[in-house]
């Protein structure tokens, strides 16, 4: 969340950014319900005054007749501000709701664009493989291997979802505890995160209100589904001071991850890569705002290291205006090469947001023991999806017999080096 303060003194920036995400946010009627409330409170402030230096004049008044008016008269200035504060109880929670709906500011580096098309590649790592025959998607790899099954995960549940069997489960499982391994010897703390959050943890982490059509949600018990951990790792300090010398802290976990993905409606309709339920290993950062820069180029270099080690060829992509997201400022992706589809597939997103998401949380650390609080900058990064990366492996390391070679540092977790066809 923007501070109000922010809006105010930097109301042409905040407009500009607005318009540069290709979106809107209600910045005039912010700044309208902002000099409305400055006004009532100007004006109860007044009349609170005024009604203390009645009450003292009461008490010393002598004339009974006098002080019965002046005690109406205060009564009148009591009803007064009781609708005053009543009034200003609405502008409070209308201005509140108004802020929510605000996205971040984009740092000045992020290239201008209206959508993804504006993208700029910063740089791609590894030569394209080739293949001395035609090269096979994902899902007609799977079906060959006896691996992923659709027709059953359609039967069980509807489109976009699927059912692993035998060495291709186990892959997945695999990339999971190499992907943790990786990133706690690179000294993150593992968590063990809740899946399902309160309506107040969506809204902190800037889910809320504008992706609710894209949540899933419990109605009976009011719970919301994540659809990432960036989310919980958001509240995990919600309504907190973190004390000096805690920050930073880098924290990863292991979760499921929840979409409608009514946002994608016809993308990626085919395979795996765009599904309503599908695991990730989240990295997050908190630190204080002079680390901030430093840690985004932290969690750009881990997300690196991952198709690196995996030996895929890989780009780092650079989001543009149109395509941050709402709670960032700047963002970089890391795309696989996915040769079956003839394509760069999206496996991780870093993002840097400020403190724009502890300002919604109220997450506050104290830099020294006599310090006064500051609000810490949150950073997150994929670390990654098990099941987009499964597919760059499956499709860069296909043989032409239909067998899957195992990347070397994967042979471990999965105890074999070739997946065979069924």
């Amino acid at each position: 969340m923007l501070s109000l303060q922010f809006i105010r003194e930097n109301t042409d920036r905040v407009k500009r950014d607005v318009l540069l995400r290709n979106t809107t946010a209600p910045i005039d009627r912010i700044l309208q319900l902002d000099e409305e409330r400055r006004k009532l409170l100007g004006e109860v402030e007044r009349l609170r005054a005024e009604r203390n230096v009645a009450s003292k004049a009461i008490g010393a008044s002598k004339d009974g007749a006098e002080r019965d008016a002046r005690i109406a008269e205060m009564r009148e200035v009591g009803d007064t501000i009781a609708a005053l504060d009543a009034k200003l109880k609405a502008v409070d929670e209308e201005l509140e709701q108004k802020l929510y709906e605000v996205p971040n500011i984009l740092a000045a580096d992020v290239p201008k664009g209206p959508d993804e098309q504006s993208n700029v590649v910063i740089e791609t790592v590894g030569d394209l493989p080739k293949f001395p025959f035609q090269p096979r998607p994902h899902w007609e790899l799977g079906e060959r291997l006896g691996g992923i099954d659709f027709q059953r995960g359609v039967k069980m549940s509807g489109t976009r979802f699927f059912v692993l069997r035998g060495a291709i489960a186990g892959l997945h499982r695999a990339l999971i505890q190499f992907f943790l391994a990786e990133h706690i010897r690179a000294g993150f703390t593992e968590c063990y995160l809740p899946d399902m959050l309160t309506e107040a943890s969506l809204y902190a982490a800037g889910q809320l209100p504008k992706f609710r059509d894209n949540l899933y949600h419990d109605d009976e018990e009011d719970y919301f589904f994540i659809p990432t951990a960036e989310v919980p790792f958001v509240n995990l300090y919600r309504d907190e001071i973190i004390p000096p010398g805690t920050l930073p802290m880098h924290l990863v976990a292991h979760t499921p991850c929840f979409r409608r993905e009514k946002m994608s409606a016809g993308r990626d309709v085919r395979g795996i890569k765009r599904v309503h339920q599908f695991e990730k290993v989240e990295m997050f950062s908190y630190c204080e705002p002079e680390q901030s820069e430093a840690e985004f180029e932290r969690l750009v270099a881990r997300a690196r290291s991952l198709p690196e080690l995996l030996g895929i060829p890989y780009r780092v992509v650079q989001l543009c205006s149109g395509d941050v997201g709402f709670s960032a400022t700047k963002t970089y992706d890391i795309e696989i090469w996915a040769p079956g589809q003839g394509e760069w597939m999206e496996v991780s997103s870093v993002s840097n947001c400020l403190d724009f998401q502890a300002r919604r949380a109220n997450i506050r650390y104290r830099p020294g023991p006599d310090a006064p609080t500051r609000y810490p900058h949150l950073l997150n990064g994929s670390g990654m999806p098990p099941g987009r990366v499964m597919i760059g492996v499956l499709e860069n390391y296909q043989r032409e017999d239909g067998s899957i070679e195992v990347p070397e540092v994967l042979q471990p977790y999965v105890g074999f080096d070739v997946i065979r066809p069924a």
